[in-house]
């Protein structure tokens, strides 16, 4: 009994220290210590199994290995936040809060950069760790939750809970992994969010244990059960049952102490040592949520503000060059491998000639680099004061940097071509990009099979796609394919027959024509016989659609009738299966901008009517723009309306339009 007795003592000095320690950020007892205690206890465990506790720190270290992950289905759905992108979308989203006669307090959080997990416990034991999946049915992580430090397994109280809240990696611990593994000649992590998530989608639970995760807790489910009716509280108690929860999270009483609070964690971003990728913003009193409700994927009382681009500087290294699927030649960036919102960049395009020629780029610069949208790794300009006198003049190159053909370059237009359509690199381009997810989206071909099935002999045109279960001996023996993949990738195949015709209109890789342009396309012809039939002069009458654009869709359609046959005869669709739009005077072919809240509508319901009549719905106020709708509490675009003299419609005046809609159907 002595031994169980000291167990359950080194279990409680451990566990308190780990919290103190993860959770507190106070240590009450050295590393020595703490390591002594640890030794000892895993030495009494060993001697004496039958004492082993269910919360012993000992289980955090790791050796549960699984051979797959089960399911786990939410009680209470997982949702995720719909977003807005500036103080006129946060103004709006408070607006449409008072329009239901709320006058609301919120919680601001930041919104950490990680995955979320559900944490369930049951008499105060941790029972369950889960993904969120599809926010109903989430993956069962358990084993690799229960080697992260500052999640309890056991709670203060004899209580049964779910959580909810995010793991993540600190930048540090991102930092440290990669040194050890640049050592080890393994590849590096890119980024916290895919070094948390890769980690606790382990089978083997000491990778998760040796990465050191963390977590912070956010959301109770069910909070009026325990009754607990404001978020804040709710916070507080998940708090004092053991749970680590940012010490960052703010009650404030109006949406502009909401707006305070996006800009001074805008500035403290950098400064934190986790990623954050916005603001989370919720209304604190729980029956006002209820009131509120959810949308079909959101809640209405909850928001997430997301970060503007960030931007650094890096060494532009060299400029290379890539062949396109309509042979365009594309200058490409080489940088030094720098860290932009969370992800390493190395290579950023340079789009043409013109574009590098009117940055004023050479070769060696220190060269400024921003994520347009937070996406897509983008040069933005040369520190041309930095140059130290070695640097290089960009030079267009002459000839196809693949087969060695002259380029071409026509009259006003700003690209150069490879001419040669048989230029190798040219056709797994077009391959690549048929595939892709916004052409055919075929699941399970990505640019390296893809390569390999070119290099192979398998692919040689599109319609080859349609021909790989004629290879099955060939492709199974293959590496990383077996039966499973190999069906899922026939399946995947034969369901892109079914694709309605502007993903087929795009996948083609007429020059010009990007996805949005393919479904102008598809909606006004409304199948491909109308498309290739038609004129210059019918094309020119679309909106949107130039002289060069007409000419290259013509000429597409009179060069390309036998593959065009050759897809029919394979079964693929060849009609547009959306909805037709309809035209109205007020909106078809005009460019709207919203600012401000309307109290009938929506901002996406507004959004959804402008496109259904073939207008266009655009974030800011330009010479260009045809008409800006104003709400209440309009922002900044009001008054840059005013002074370009573009027509406004209020209120009143957007209502009689949408009036005569009604009417007219």
């Amino acid at each position: 009994m002595e031994a169980e007795k000291r167990i359950k003592e080194l279990v409680n000095i451990l566990n308190e220290a780990n919290y103190n320690y993860f959770v507190m950020d106070n240590p009450t007892i050295t590393d020595q210590e703490y390591d002594k205690y640890l030794r000892e206890l895993i030495n009494l465990e060993e001697k004496y199994p039958e004492y082993a506790q269910v919360d012993s720190p000992t289980k955090r270290v790791g050796g549960e290995v699984v051979d797959k992950f089960n399911k786990i289905t939410h009680k209470i759905p997982m949702l995720s936040l719909g977003n807005v992108f500036n103080e006129d979308e946060v103004r709006e989203f408070d607006a449409r809060i008072k329009k239901m006669g709320i006058n609301p307090e919120y919680v601001c959080e930041l919104k950490i950069d990680g995955l979320s997990v559900s944490l369930i416990y049951e008499h105060g034991l941790l029972k369950s760790g889960a993904t969120r999946g599809d926010g109903v049915v989430g993956e069962d992580i358990t084993h690799n939750v229960k080697t992260i430090k500052v999640i309890p397994l056991k709670l203060n109280r004899d209580i049964d809970i779910e959580v909810r809240g995010e793991i993540y990696m600190d930048k540090e611990t991102l930092i440290k992994i990669n040194m050890e593994r640049e050592i080890e000649g393994l590849p590096l992590l890119q980024n916290v969010r895919n070094a948390a998530a890769g980690s606790v989608r382990q089978l083997d639970s000491k990778v998760a244990a040796k990465r050191n995760l963390n977590n912070w807790i956010y959301h109770l489910p069910n909070p009026l059960d325990y009754g607990i009716t404001k978020h804040m509280d709710a916070l507080e108690f998940m708090k004092e049952l053991g749970f680590k929860v940012n010490p960052n999270n703010r009650l404030v009483q109006n949406i502009d102490e909401v707006i305070d609070f996006i800009r001074e964690f805008t500035e403290k971003r950098d400064s934190l040592p986790y990623e954050i990728d916005g603001i989370v913003i919720k209304v604190n009193d729980i029956h006002e949520q209820q009131e509120l409700g959810f949308t079909a994927k959101y809640p209405r009382w909850a928001t997430a503000y997301k970060f503007i681009a960030s931007e650094v500087l890096t060494k532009l290294t060299d400029i290379i060059f890539t062949v396109g699927r309509t042979g365009k030649i594309t200058p490409n960036a080489v940088l030094e491998p720098v860290l932009i919102m969370g992800s390493t960049v190395s290579r950023a395009t340079l789009h043409n000639e013109d574009f590098v020629n009117n940055l004023g780029l050479m070769i060696g610069d220190i060269v400024s680099v921003h994520k347009a949208g937070d996406v897509i790794p983008e040069v933005t300009g040369a520190k041309i004061e930095r140059r130290v006198g070695n640097e290089k003049p960009f030079k267009m190159i002459e000839n196809c940097p693949i087969c060695g053909t002259k380029l071409i370059k026509k009259e006003g237009q700003v690209d150069h071509y490879c001419p040669n359509v048989n230029c190798p690199a040219r056709g797994i381009e077009a391959l690549i990009h048929f595939a892709s997810r916004d052409a055919m989206n075929i699941d399970g071909l990505g640019d390296e099979i893809i390569e390999d099935f070119f290099n192979e002999g398998f692919l040689k045109s599109i319609t080859d796609f349609y021909h790989l279960q004629d290879y099955e001996e060939e492709i199974l023996p293959l590496e990383g394919f077996g039966r499973k993949s190999f069906d899922n990738m026939i399946n995947a195949i034969l369901n892109s027959k079914n694709n309605s015709l502007e993903k087929l209109l795009f996948g083609l890789g007429i020059s010009g024509v990007g996805s949005k342009t393919a479904k102008l396309l598809a909606e006004h012809f409304g199948n491909i016989d109308n498309l290739m039939n038609a004129s210059i002069e019918e094309l020119l009458a679309i909106k949107d659609i130039g002289e060069i654009l007409a000419e290259s869709i013509y000429n597409y359609f009179q060069n390309n009738r036998n593959l065009i046959d050759s897809l029919k005869m394979l079964g693929l669709n060849m009609k547009y299966l959306g909805v037709q739009k309809k035209i109205n005077e007020n909106i078809t072919n005009k460019k709207f901008v919203m600012t401000g809240a309307i109290s009938f509508m929506s901002r996406d319901e507004i959004k959804a009517l402008i496109e259904e009549y073939s207008g266009t719905f655009s974030e800011s106020v330009s010479k260009k723009t045809d008409v800006v709708i104003v709400g209440d509490n309009p922002g900044s675009k009001y008054d840059k309306a005013k002074e370009l003299g573009i027509t406004i419609w209020n209120e009143e005046m957007f209502k009689s339009v949408i009036e005569s809609l009604k009417e007219e159907s």
